[in-house]
């Protein structure tokens, strides 16, 4: 049994946990948008967690109810190194996250975010490398907390992250896509964009209010599975959203599509 998304820092204090994962899906949420400086200036937020976490677990698990600053934070990663030399298996704890940080946060400070005459402007480039860098700590993290493999802290990342479509109305376990006009296939790329693992196909179906499973699943579902947009399981009858879908729905969403 794998672990769940909502046992991943169930360790932490709800205002640290809360902390971290805020800071982490606004991150997610603003690249999506397209709003590249405030998807950086995120990254500090999210470092300032991340340091908090990792000295915790360094010191025996003791965390604090919320994320703390250092002073000097570049210097204060740098000593994580030798301060806490003896502590078994830290390596990525005291090394190899803090130097992670040290890069984020340098992109914060000294790339056009939070300074005026900055050497560059915000950009795509730096907010991808915010995004991919917060994704690998916020893995390392569940990596760290628990006995995973890399492939399974990614997983578990992937699934903490939130997916908030203005599109698409949830009401305890409905949902509706609110705007008129969209074929099947694009309703389908939306409602599975608010979904982290495998949706049932019965509730798709519920979802979209289509009359025929039998005729959605020929038309749209495998289709889009031979189009490598989503997996159809059709064992199990499960839908999950693939890379390339995600793709496809967030030009949709952002309003791109043709």
């Amino acid at each position: 049994m794998g672990l769940a998304p909502e046992d991943a820092f169930a360790v932490l204090p709800t205002t640290l946990r809360d902390d971290l994962l805020s800071a982490f899906n606004e991150i997610v949420k603003k690249y999506r948008e397209h709003q590249w400086e405030p998807s950086e200036l995120n990254g500090g937020k999210l470092c300032e967690a991340v340091y908090t976490i990792c000295k915790g677990w360094l010191e025996g698990g003791t965390y604090p109810a919320r994320a703390k600053k250092p002073g000097n934070f570049p210097d204060t990663c740098w000593k994580m190194e030798s301060a806490y030399q003896k502590v078994p298996d830290s390596r990525s704890a005291r090394i190899l996250i803090p130097r992670m940080m040290i890069g984020l946060y340098d992109i914060r400070n000294n790339r056009g975010v939070g300074h005026a005459g900055a050497e560059v402007d915000p950009n795509h480039m730096d907010a991808t490398a915010v995004l991919y860098t917060a994704k690998w700590l916020v893995a390392e993290l569940v990596r760290l907390l628990h006995t995973l493999t890399t492939e399974e802290a990614t997983a578990v990342v992937d699934a903490l992250i939130e997916r908030e479509v203005a599109w698409v109305w949830t009401h305890g376990d409905k949902k509706r896509v609110l705007r008129t006009g969209m074929t099947w296939r694009q309703q389908v790329l939306v409602l599975l964009l608010t979904e982290s693992g495998d949706v049932a196909e019965a509730d798709l179906v519920r979802w979209l209010e289509h009359s025929n499973t039998a005729i959605l699943r020929r038309d749209v579902l495998k289709p889009m599975h031979r189009a490598r947009l989503i997996d159809y399981d059709a064992t199990k009858r499960t839908v999950r959203l693939l890379p390339p879908g995600v793709a496809a729905a967030e030009t949709l969403v952002n309003g791109s599509a043709k």
